[in-house]
């Protein structure tokens, strides 16, 4: 044991990435044990720590006006509890034999080691850059940090012109888009897959695609971008594709993020077919006792497919890092898994989808049924009742839900939450059609549409039986 707490008697817990995974697992550690037991130092190589990155593009858009909003709890606040957050602080190398990591400060560049008795990896993912000419160019931004949103906000306040172009239609993409519309910018989304949201089916990603013109964004589907040209002064001034040219004044990567684990593997830590590091219920990096790894930088159980996947989301990092900080603080604790759930927006058309998408299912060797169905998300003769599209799929043989997928507006995208439950709990379609859902005119059919889509979907599944 390294004697390196506080008296010299207790224990040293080091995190690499003051974010969500990271320092919820300082903090639940902490909850646990006291400073004479554990020394709690934590590394962040930006300037903030513990925000929601997800709030971002409603910070650049302006739906969030302050920044600091988006901030759960600061590196003083942290201090005040006892952990040693050191901000701009950068670990370069992990040495698992001597126990130890360097650390580089981002700005004074000097470097030091940091011994530690226990380690939590919560590096987090990055944002893709392809390679092609141009990409580093002044005006090109992904989005992943507040300081990258920081900076993409600098670039908008000093850029004359009003085009942006987003490449990528995800999460990311689809709502930097909208961020953009909102900041009065002239926007052309190019993205490679046949319709927006690549996490939902084409069918249904087609309604996505029609609200995101609604909002006067021009999509370009089907399209890659090659090349990003600059003009004499260095700065973005267009993206090529291999048919065309967008004029652009700022333009912003919505590709994906990959995990973050250049560290980890250099430290010969095991990594998935994601890129991601693979742990065991307990979040321990597989094969090292005293590691923990959790957040963008790992793979997952997926509950309905059986396979792991890279599932980059707040909702899980939290949880990951509740789960670590039980076990480094000398409890127990697990993560099972999940199944995939996730929701977003385009202006009021709400996006929702859970479970597995067709090719999915198809990866995992899984024969199923697909139903659809049009409801709407009150009584139909309440007031403000609205259009509902409800995709599900479920298992051929067995009934087993397997995703659902819901596009719609006011009301829409929460309901994906009962199919959420539904999929942890392995429910058949059937089974759920006698679930015991609130209705009230206001708020349901007396049918939800959930329910309508199981009825449909248990039907096939009889048929095809």
């Amino acid at each position: 044991m390294n004697m390196s707490a506080a008296g010299g008697t207790g224990e040293r817990l080091v995190v690499i990435g003051g974010d969500a995974a990271g320092m919820s697992a300082a903090s639940q550690a902490r909850r646990l044990r006291g400073p004479d037991e554990l020394e709690i130092v934590a590394f962040e190589r930006g300037h903030f720590s513990s925000y929601s990155a997800c709030g971002i593009p409603y910070w650049v858009g302006g739906d969030v006006t302050d920044r600091d909003d988006l901030i759960a709890r600061t590196p003083k606040e942290h201090r005040a509890r006892d952990i040693d957050l050191r901000m701009r602080t950068e670990v370069t190398e992990i040495d698992v034999a001597g126990g130890r990591v360097r650390a580089r400060g981002v700005d004074s560049g000097a470097e030091s080691w940091t011994s530690y008795d226990k380690l939590v990896i919560g590096t987090g993912a990055r944002p893709i850059r392809p390679r092609m000419p141009g990409v580093d160019a002044p005006g090109v931004h992904g989005v992943q940090t507040l300081d990258d949103g920081q900076a993409l906000l600098d670039t908008l306040a000093g850029t004359r012109g009003r085009r942006a172009v987003v490449v990528g239609a995800g999460y990311i993409g689809v709502e930097m888009a909208e961020a953009l519309i909102n900041r009065g910018y002239e926007v052309t989304v190019v993205n490679r897959g046949r319709e927006p949201m690549s996490t939902l089916d084409p069918d249904m990603g087609r309604m996505v695609h029609e609200a995101m013109e609604g909002l006067g964004i021009t999509m370009v589907n089907g399209a890659e971008v090659t090349e990003v040209l600059t003009g004499d002064d260095g700065r973005v001034r267009a993206v090529v594709t291999a048919d065309a040219e967008y004029p652009a004044d700022v333009v912003v990567l919505g590709i994906g993020v990959r995990p973050e684990t250049s560290l980890a593997e250099a430290a010969g830590l095991p990594l998935g077919a994601h890129g991601g590091l693979l742990t065991d219920l307990a979040m321990r990096v597989r094969g090292h006792e005293n590691i923990w790894a959790g957040g963008d930088c790992v793979e997952v159980l997926d509950l309905v497919s059986g396979q792991e996947r890279h599932i980059p989301l707040g909702t899980h990092a939290n949880k990951h890092g509740q789960v670590i900080g039980t076990n480094a603080g000398g409890g127990y604790a697990t993560f099972p898994g999940v199944v995939g759930t996730a929701v977003s927006k385009v202006c009021d058309l709400e996006i929702a989808r859970t479970g597995l998408r067709e090719k999915d299912a198809l990866r995992a060797g899984l024969r199923f049924v697909t139903v659809t169905v049009e409801s709407t998300s009150r009584a139909g003769y309440y007031p403000g009742a609205s259009p509902m599209t409800v995709k599900m799929l479920a298992e051929r043989r067995t009934g087993r839900l397997l995703g659902v997928q819901i596009v719609g507006r006011e009301g829409a995208a929460k309901r994906v939450d009962v199919a959420a439950v539904a999929l942890t709990a392995g429910m058949t379609v059937e089974r759920m059609t006698a679930l015991d859902l609130g209705y009230a005119p206001p708020f349901s059919p007396v049918w939800d549409p959930v329910l309508v889509a199981a009825r449909k979907a248990a039907r096939a599944v009889e048929r095809e039986g």
